[in-house]
């Protein structure tokens, strides 16, 4: 009786196992089962011709009573557009018309897919819309589609490129540059009116001599990390040795209009054996230094001059000064780096070298902390020479015998009623966007770059 009952609970067991099973896997070519998109089309951001995008993805859902098949899924313009696509594990061939046939989605399951962009170069000097779609056609007859859009943008490439004569860059395509830009100690490289997107890696290491007019340094991610954040607005991306390095053997550098922007150890660096009080290095007018995962110039026994030039956001220094001889007009520091606790100060100064003078004039030096302004003398033997005058400055009123240094500062402390980012129109924090032009309520009009 007993093996009696508990064969009879095997077969009901088995009975209702295969009748689940059954119901799973029946399928419908009813016209009215149809499929549901997390997203009805995916828009990708501007990228470089012949550069892959990274990688989009979006949902398929079958929300109907039975499994459907799929009997084929293709790219309307075959493998004309660039656009390469992966369904649930099977890549759309290019090579075989962008398509693949007989897939299948149970009831209430879902597929996904994942879309990138190779787009060919389009002859053009602005950024083209590439434009296709992605057709689902069911065992029904019934096509449904899915708008696979994006903007490329033909650029310059250069690879490891080394200047071994004068030569002269301008352009109106972007310049994408992969491994960096050398100068030779015997050339001089003039870029004027372009835009260099740097990947991952070098900067511009000058042995010779750069100048610069009308120019922005940037990395080379058009993409987002995050829907409200750029690439762009992220510090790191390219630079790692440091953005634009003057090695000793350079000198008599200009860099006007220019903007170095996301870098990594440091936006500029200026090196030198011996500081020439008579031989400037790098003249940097009208330029911006922003967001910088280290330093945003960083000049050690240099002789630098900056005139109307704005030095914001770094994780470290903003302008950090070892030796040498360095001197600032009309300049704003602005350290509000976003991303780390313990950021470097708006300036920092020493004489583990000999400091001939550090010399600003008409300045806002600001941040988050309550002392962005560090001067430290590391070597009584060596010089240490500097002057404030007419400036901004968020420190501590100095009252010791140091006075000397500093004449008509406005020293900012945080009990102001307008101080640190209220002088400026916009410092987003949330959105990681800034205008350090002065706000008509700053107590410090007519001092700093915008004034």
């Amino acid at each position: 009786m007993i093996r009696r009952i508990f064969s009879f609970a095997v077969l009901v067991t088995a009975l209702v196992a295969f009748m689940a099973c059954s119901d799973d896997d029946s399928f419908t070519t009813s016209p009215t089962a149809q499929l549901t998109f997390s997203a009805d089309s995916v828009k990708m951001d501007t990228i470089f011709s012949t550069v892959g995008s990274r990688t989009y993805d979006f949902w398929v859902y079958n929300r109907s009573r039975a499994g459907v098949r799929l009997k084929s899924v293709r790219l309307q313009q075959g493998n004309q557009t660039g656009f390469r696509v992966n369904v649930d594990g099977s890549y759309l061939d290019n090579s075989l018309g962008a398509i693949v046939n007989d897939l299948e989605i149970r009831k209430g399951d879902s597929i996904r897919v994942f879309v990138e962009l190779t787009a060919p170069e389009n002859g053009q000097d602005t950024p083209m819309l590439i434009q296709d779609r992605l057709l689902f056609k069911l065992e029904s007859g019934v096509e449904q589609g899915v708008v696979l859009q994006g903007y490329s943008w033909d650029a310059i490439v250069m690879h490891n490129t080394t200047i071994t004569s004068d030569t002269v860059i301008e352009s109106q395509r972007p310049l994408l540059v992969y491994g960096g830009i050398k100068v030779d100690s015997t050339a001089t490289l003039t870029i004027r009116n372009t835009t260099l997107y740097f990947h991952d890696g070098k900067g511009i290491d000058v042995y010779g001599r750069l100048i610069c007019d009308s120019v922005t340094m940037r990395g080379d991610r058009l993409d987002h990390m995050f829907d409200y954040l750029p690439y762009d607005r992220v510090s790191g991306q390219w630079g790692s040795d440091g953005g634009v390095v003057f090695h000793p053997s350079s000198n008599n550098n200009i860099l006007c209009r220019t903007e170095i922007r996301n870098a990594g150890m440091a936006g500029v660096m200026c090196l030198s054996d011996t500081c020439d009080t008579t031989s400037i290095q790098v003249l940097m007018e009208k330029c911006v230094i922003h967001n910088c995962k280290g330093y945003g110039l960083q000049s050690a026994n240099a002789c630098v001059s900056l005139h109307d030039c704005q030095i914001s956001n770094t994780e470290l220094d903003c302008i950090y000064i070892t030796g040498g001889y360095v001197t600032m007009n009309h300049c704003t520091l602005a350290q509000f780096y976003p991303f780390v606790g313990g950021r470097g100060s708006a300036l920092r100064f020493d004489n583990v070298q000999p400091l001939h003078g550090v010399a600003c004039d008409s300045c806002i030096i600001t941040g988050y902390d309550e002392d962005v302004l560090t001067g430290i003398r590391s070597d009584t033997t060596n010089s240490f020479e500097y002057q404030f005058s007419a400036s901004l400055l968020r420190t501590p009123r100095v009252e010791t015998a140091d006075s000397v240094h500093f004449s008509m500062i406005r020293w900012e402390t945080p009990k102001d009623s307008i101080q640190g980012k209220q002088h400026f129109r916009l410092v987003d924090e949330q959105n990681l966007r800034y205008d350090f032009h002065l706000d008509s309520l700053s107590t410090a009009i007519g001092l700093g770059c915008y004034y």
